[in-house]
């Protein structure tokens, strides 16, 4: 009976199905959308229920009645968005509010507050993060301050937390399993790095209850069992979970110190793997867990950056500059240059390495010569720059340039804007052949947990590289970024 792995990649704008053989080949995928809810400026939510019922569509699309016919043993496997935060009741198992996602800033006050308290170095050392509210301490504290009866509900031990995985394997579980794993445990501000628990002293900073918070695990543990709302007729393992960046550089067989990826997604992470030593990152980056597997725990240096894929979702749906994404190198090419236009996406503010969470998306240099494609153009060059604002930083913590990156996600397609981020980091860009890396990635933890490899090294061999992007460098990228530099500058005084 053949092994079939269904990986489930949550993501902040849709949830995708992704069928692998034991092989790490992809033989099917779906995706279904979630809605994005804009209350106020600055917030950012998702209904988490909405998103537990498109897992359900995704995977009865993806298997449909073949999850019956017993030709085939199934898995589960999960990687998802990150920092966003779920709080539920566990009596009734209904949320008390939509998810606060990270691309929310309600938390801006209580983590302005923390600084000035002078809790900077305190969180650092302990999180490896940087007080920002990117990350779930602030969003949970500000839905416990702020939603009637959830301070009260939360002291009597009747509301749990946590990010969208561990409310993915809660529901598939019927409540059954309530746990997380390293890497999203991580990115709440919440977790020690170093003694791998939560930190007693860092839920007292947030006032948030322990009683609230999921176990532990590692990436490569089982997760418990699930018939998905019975489209199994037995119930299946859930095995292998981890965020997305996380499960970008497994996916990208980065199992070696120095080796790093960029994800293109609705943002992007800049990650290096720097070994199985917390580190303390270089100012404008953290210290995560990379990923645990195997009985060993491997950190990262990462950068965020806000606003990547969803500046080119913006174009398309806000500005309706262009009808999908996909149109827009057609459109960027048709110039020769972006016209002295250049857009600093902040909508949500910007991430690493500025971490200025109250500044605003700006467009700088239009003139009457400027055109749409201009401005497309600089949309693109907007991701290349905001990707070298990070390698930059991170290639001086590790020592030296960045020998290779390698990419992933759908702006991956985009010929233009791989060739000019090569371009801007004179660095090889390389393409594999599996765009969702997070989804492999989290099926190499599935095959770590169900003991189908047993070393890094076996499943090192099976990445498949489809194209390697070589920089053309000219003393005109210099300029170019230097002008990026001017514009983030002015936003930032």
């Amino acid at each position: 009976m053949s092994q079939r792995i269904i990986a489930i990649d949550q993501s902040t704008s849709s949830t995708k199905a992704l069928l692998f053989d034991d092989q790490c080949r992809l033989l099917a995928r779906t995706n279904v959308d979630h809605q994005q809810y804009y209350p106020q400026t600055g917030w950012v939510e998702h209904d988490a229920e909405e998103i537990y019922r498109n897992m359900v569509e995704a995977i009865h699309q993806l298997v449909g009645d073949e999850a019956k016919t017993g030709q085939h043993t199934y898995s589960i496997a999960i990687t998802n968005q990150r920092e966003t935060a779920v709080v539920w009741n566990k009596t009734t198992g209904h949320p008390i509010a939509n998810a606060v996602v990270w691309q929310d800033t309600r938390g801006i006050d209580c983590c302005n507050d923390l600084r000035q308290r002078g809790m900077t170095e305190m969180v650092m050392q302990r999180s490896g993060l940087l007080i920002d509210p990117n990350f779930s301490a602030s969003g949970v504290k500000w839905l416990l301050d702020h939603i009637d009866g959830a301070r009260q509900q939360a002291e009597a031990g009747l509301l749990l937390m946590g990010t969208i995985d561990t409310w993915l394997v809660w529901r598939l579980t019927q409540g059954k399993v309530f746990a997380t794993d390293h890497t999203n445990a991580s990115r709440t501000m919440l977790f020690n790095i170093h003694t791998m628990d939560w930190d007693d002293e860092l839920l007292r900073l947030f006032n948030i209850p322990r009683t609230m918070m999921a176990e532990v695990r590692p990436c490569d543990a089982c997760y418990g069992e699930t018939t998905v709302e019975g489209i199994f007729t037995a119930p299946i393992k859930i095995a292998g979970v981890l965020g997305d960046s996380h499960g970008a550089l497994v996916g990208q067989m980065c199992f070696n110190t120095g080796q790093g990826k960029v994800t293109y997604g609705t943002g992007s992470s800049v990650m290096v793997n720097i070994g199985e030593n917390p580190l303390p990152a270089p100012q404008g980056l953290v210290t995560s867990v990379a990923f645990t597997a195997l009985g060993r725990t491997f950190y990262g240096y990462e950068g965020n950056i806000y606003s990547t894929g969803a500046t080119l979702k913006w174009m398309a749906d806000q500005l309706q500059l262009v009808d999908h994404p996909a149109e827009m190198e057609a459109i960027a090419t048709s110039v020769d240059n972006n016209g002295g236009v250049y857009i600093v996406p902040a909508f949500a503010g910007l991430g690493a390495p500025w971490w200025n969470s109250q500044v605003k998306g700006a467009v700088f240099g239009l003139t009457f010569a400027a055109t749409k494609a201009h401005v497309v153009r600089a949309a693109l060059e907007s991701i290349a720059y905001q990707v070298k604002d990070l390698a930059d930083v991170m290639a001086q913590a590790t020592g030296g340039a960045l020998t290779e990156i390698c990419a992933d996600g759908g702006p991956t397609r985009n010929a233009f804007l791989m060739q000019f981020q090569a371009d801007m980091l004179r660095t090889p860009i390389v393409c594999t052949e599996v765009e969702d890396a997070s989804a492999l990635g989290a099926v190499v933890m599935n095959g770590f947990a169900r003991q189908l490899w047993n070393s890094f090294d076996k499943v090192a061999s099976l990445r498949k590289v489809t194209r390697t992007v070589l920089p053309h460098h000219t003393t005109e990228h210099d300029r170019l970024y230097g002008e990026w530099r001017k514009a983030v500058g002015q936003l930032c005084k």
